[in-house]
């Protein structure tokens, strides 16, 4: 029953039981007017409390892993139940132009203090932190979002970089597989953000553009460990990042992106340079059928990079899924990377699954891994739980 609905049900209840006592006796007539009186009271209420929806919202995702994957190097298999991911968003609307988005998230359970997990024999702690955690407590968003044309937008703070298809949209019902794939997470390297300013624009026609002004990467040749996370982050060399999507067509989506950096190692006077990241991908959806194609690659200038075989770091994957029936949905996918190095450092892995939705915001994963000896060779399956809302 709608909440008008009962508040008059309430009230004409209240009323009736007044006229039953014999004080409060009245006419026909002036039984009417009451009721008129009280529904118009009711219909005040209503509107009132719609009004008074707060600006401010409150969202969220998780997602709970189990992997059990073998290696053919000896104590290397990996049985673990993780907590990967508990996110909290919390954002207001200021005005109709202005309003604040934040991402607030805690990885692998817990962080900080207490006694160590796990101790190597030496004492010093394996598989975990310097405290003895192996989970991380962070900010990923945090901005302030402008509108300054009908079309056009500014955000300020830290934000996630406009690249690839998982940095942005990366809650658990909106993929496929228990784990991000590791394209992306090695070479684009999400999640990944940034401080700074973007410019963002849109159009009716499908076109969008985006222009970043951002902190950049810090940590010479190795692109995953150089996110400096906007903690006390060093700005000597910024990033230029610029991307180009398309939409127009139902279905479809086109997307490309470059990022430059003058010196990814933020100091001048060792032999590693700038930094270029392209990245392109493609997702089409026919029906019930969505194939998806991505690639990246970083080109890293200097003698210090060419010489360590990390001048070079690319990778792709393509992804075909079939959802046959709004709840079940199966997918197969190939990934290929190499982030350079001595030796064989050609990666590789397949993975064959499924999602199951028994609700749209509520996902239930199984799938099956296959690595080369380059990426780990871990092969095995992996299950997952995770929600949005």
């Amino acid at each position: 029953m709608k909440r008008q609905s009962i508040i008059k049900s309430v009230l004409a209840s209240s009323i009736a039981f007044g006229l039953m006592q014999p004080a409060l006796a009245v006419t026909d007539e002036e039984f009417k007017a009451l009721q008129e009186q009280f529904n118009q009271l009711a219909d005040q209420v209503e509107e009132n409390s719609n009004n008074s929806s707060s600006d401010t919202t409150i969202g969220g995702y998780g997602e709970l892993h189990y992997n059990n994957l073998s290696s053919d190097t000896q104590g290397k298999d990996k049985k673990e139940l993780d907590l990967h991911r508990f996110v909290i968003f919390v954002n207001h609307e200021f005005n109709d132009d202005i309003r604040f988005f934040s991402e607030f998230e805690i990885e692998h359970a817990f962080s900080g203090g207490g006694k160590a997990s796990t101790f190597k024999t030496d004492g010093t702690v394996d598989k975990a932190g310097s405290d003895g955690k192996p989970g991380e407590v962070e900010v990923e968003q945090a901005y302030v979002q402008f509108d300054i044309g009908e079309n056009t937008n500014v955000n300020a703070g830290i934000f996630l970089i406009p690249v690839g298809i998982l940095n942005e949209t990366h809650e658990p019902p909106t993929f496929y597989g228990v784990e991000r794939n590791p394209v992306e997470k090695n070479i684009i390297p999400a999640t990944w953000w940034e401080g700074g300013a973007m410019l963002s624009g849109h159009y009716d026609s499908g076109f969008s553009y985006d222009l970043a002004l951002t902190s950049g990467l810090n940590g010479g040749t190795s692109i995953r460990d150089g996110r400096q996370k906007t903690s006390k982050a060093s700005a000597d060399n910024l990033a230029v990042t610029g991307r180009v999507k398309y939409t127009g067509i139902s279905g479809l989506e086109l997307a490309g992106t470059v990022q430059v950096q003058d010196d990814i190692t933020q100091d001048t006077s060792d032999d590693i340079d700038g930094a270029t990241l392209v990245e392109a991908h493609a997702r089409w959806n026919v029906a019930d059928i969505t194939l998806t194609g991505l690639y990246a690659s970083w080109d890293i200038d200097g003698d210090g990079a060419s010489t360590a075989n990390k001048d070079t770091q690319d990778g792709g994957y393509i992804e075909a899924s079939y959802k046959l029936n709004p709840k079940f949905g199966i997918f197969v996918r190939q990934n290929e990377w190499d982030n350079g190095g001595t030796g064989d450092t050609s990666k590789s892995q397949t993975d064959i699954g499924f999602n199951y939705w028994p609700h749209e915001n509520v996902v239930i994963k199984a799938d099956y891994q296959a690595q080369n000896d380059a990426a780990g060779d871990f092969d095995g399956f992996n299950l997952g739980v995770g929600y949005q809302f």
